[in-house]
Parts: C-alpha cells; sequence; structure tokens
C-alpha cells in the first residue's frame, strides 16, 4: 500500500491530540497502534470511519475516535473519513438513509413534500426520525464492511503486484558470474 500517500493526506499526530473534541481522550491517544499504517489498523479506520460518517448524530468524529480507540484501528483515518458527510453531501446521503429506512420498516411510507430547509426537518422529526436511523444504520453497516473488505482487498492486491513486479525485475537483469 502506498504509505506515503497515506501519510501525505492524514493529519498530523500533534494537531489531533490537541483538537478540543479529542483530547478528551488524553493518554489513550498515545497508543502506537493507532497512528500505524498496516493492513489491519487501515481497513479497520475504513470500515470505522465510513459507518460513524452515515450515523446522524453530533460530534461524529467524537464517535469514530473512540469506536478507534477501542479497536485499535487508525485514529486519523478513522476520525477523517467522518468528513464524508459534510454540509453539501448530508443532504443526499442522509435522505438516501431515509429511504433505505422507509424500505425496511413495514408499512412505513416516505414523507410527501419533502424540502431540504432547517424548518421543515424541525417540523417532520418525529415522522422521520424511526426510517432515518434505521437506514443509516443499515447503511453504515454495509458501506464500513465494504470498506473494510474493500481496503484488505486492495492492500493485498497492491503487495501481490510490487512483489511479481519485484520478482520479474530480478529476472530481468543480468546475472553476474
Amino acid at each position: 500500500m502506498p504509505r506515503h500517500l497515506i501519510k501525505r493526506f492524514a493529519p498530523d499526530q500533534r494537531k489531533i491530540r490537541q483538537h478540543k473534541h479529542l483530547r478528551i481522550f488524553g493518554a489513550l491517544l498515545q497508543d502506537a497502534n493507532l497512528w500505524h499504517l498496516n493492513r489491519r489498523s487501515v481497513s479497520g479506520a475504513f470500515a470505522i470511519g465510513l459507518f460513524w460518517a452515515m450515523i446522524p448524530i453530533p460530534f461524529q468524529m467524537v464517535a469514530a475516535a473512540a469506536t478507534a480507540i477501542a479497536w485499535r484501528a487508525n485514529l486519523p483515518i478513522a476520525v477523517a473519513l467522518v468528513w464524508i458527510t459534510n454540509p453539501i453531501t448530508i443532504p443526499p446521503i442522509f435522505y438516501f438513509n431515509y429511504l433505505v429506512g422507509t424500505w425496511l420498516l413495514p408499512g412505513c411510507q416516505p414523507v410527501g413534500g419533502m424540502q431540504l430547509t432547517m424548518e421543515w426537518f424541525t417540523n417532520s422529526v418525529k415522522e422521520i426520525w424511526a426510517p432515518l436511523y434505521l437506514g443509516s444504520i443499515v447503511v453504515g453497516l454495509v458501506l464500513g464492511a465494504v470498506g473494510y473488505v474493500g481496503i484488505r482487498g486492495f492492500w493485498r492486491w497492491n503487495v501481490v503486484h510490487h512483489y511479481r513486479k519485484r520478482a520479474q525485475r530480478g529476472r530481468k537483469s543480468p546475472s553476474s558470474s
């Protein structure tokens, strides 16, 4: 796996340790496993970050950090992936999660006249919360599992690819006798 690429985009350890919402973890952030870049920690971080990104709660970063610490997954990647849901992407993602929830709940129909305004949301929250959270949990679990398996598969493919390339270069070079 191209570690230099991940390291280039990953947040600095000092910045994460000093983040105002993540300081509550204190000494737990000193665990070296939270910063390692290996197949296990990165794939776990993808599962965690993608799951929490789909859950409509405040402070998703804190939930992702707590889960990454408990699972000893890569903390910066888990926290960064939560930002898949940002002010631009939240409406379509959570609307999709809501539709998944209405599909899964028996007898639940999507609310008509949906508007992407805060006023509409506050007036409709009693009607939409159950399908929204059910859909968000299901989509988060599926997306987390796909991310976990996908990263592990991609990592393995990358290692095998580089191994074969290295072996092929070794066969092509003239041998010195």
